[in-house]
């Protein structure tokens, strides 16, 4: 994947006024949005990934799953998980590489500007890309497939926290295996097996109780099983719950786990990230 990453220009700013944190901030998203709307090999595979399989998917498996579930009810758990943990943990762990390779983060360091507004800048474009993304496959999913959107407050408030964890632990995690990447093109090589992996032993592809066992014990030490167990939580009925492997959607742990991670994602970029290459020192 190539993109064309430059420093964010200056501030206008008028006379002897420098511009607030907020405003450098909003700046930098504005920034990081525009990079990426601009980079049609990301708005292809980010934003078309999780409509093209639930196309392809959806057609293939038009039945139910038990309890009057249908099949593509379950599965836009899984891909509104998998494409917000995309837009996130994989593109920030292959994008940062490249910056890093380019010398732009060597760069952006050396300017006045704090570097949190470098990190608020990706939260920002993380976030603004993520709702326009799971909104677009909620349409998708709806016209063509009927979806049953949730019906009361609650359910889409439970919607609310279990994305914002799940971006918020899948964007620290990105970040921080970004470190890994010694160069620009090893970054996707990297990130990618682990993402694909984790959509498999997920639930993302599959009725996550048809795993074998231990894929499903492996599968729960990392954020994407319970964003998905979350999802599920609101757009499948209750009653869906005794289907589960704890007998029930278990939010309570579900929101324990993703802010575990959220806390180890926090630890890892503060104790990891790097602004140069190894061979810049």
């Amino acid at each position: 994947m190539t993109t064309t990453t430059k420093p964010a220009a200056p501030v206008a700013a008028a006379p002897g006024r420098r511009p607030g944190g907020a405003a450098l901030a909003l700046r930098q998203g504005r920034l990081e949005i525009t990079q990426f709307l601009r980079s049609r090999e990301s708005v292809v595979f980010t934003m078309g990934f999780p409509i093209i399989m639930i196309l392809i998917f959806a057609s293939i498996f038009d039945g139910t799953i038990g309890n009057g579930v249908k099949f593509t009810q379950y599965f836009i758990t899984g891909m509104i998980a998998t494409g917000l943990m995309t837009v996130s943990f994989q593109n920030l762990g292959i994008w940062i590489p490249i910056e890093r390779d380019r010398g732009v983060l060597k760069r952006y360091r050396g300017t006045p500007m704090p570097k949190w507004v470098w990190f608020a800048g990706k939260v920002l474009m993380v976030v603004a890309i993520g709702v326009a993304e799971t909104a677009l496959l909620l349409v998708v999913a709806v016209l063509l497939f009927d979806l049953e959107l949730p019906g009361t407050a609650a359910r889409w408030a439970t919607f609310g926290w279990v994305a914002a964890l799940g971006v918020t632990a899948c964007t620290l995690c990105g970040i921080a295996i970004s470190s890994l990447a010694r160069t620009a093109r090893s970054g996707s090589a990297v990130v990618t097996p682990v993402s694909l992996v984790l959509q498999f032993i997920s639930g993302v592809f599959f009725v996550f109780t048809s795993l074998p066992t231990w894929m499903q014990q492996v599968a729960a030490l990392f954020p994407l099983k319970w964003m998905c167990q979350g999802l599920r939580a609101v757009f499948l009925p209750d009653s869906f719950g005794a289907q589960e492997p704890g007998g029930s959607f278990e939010l309570g742990k579900v929101a324990l786990v993703l802010g575990l991670w959220c806390v180890i994602g926090l630890v890892l970029c503060l104790t990891t990230f790097r602004w140069t290459t190894r061979r810049d020192g």
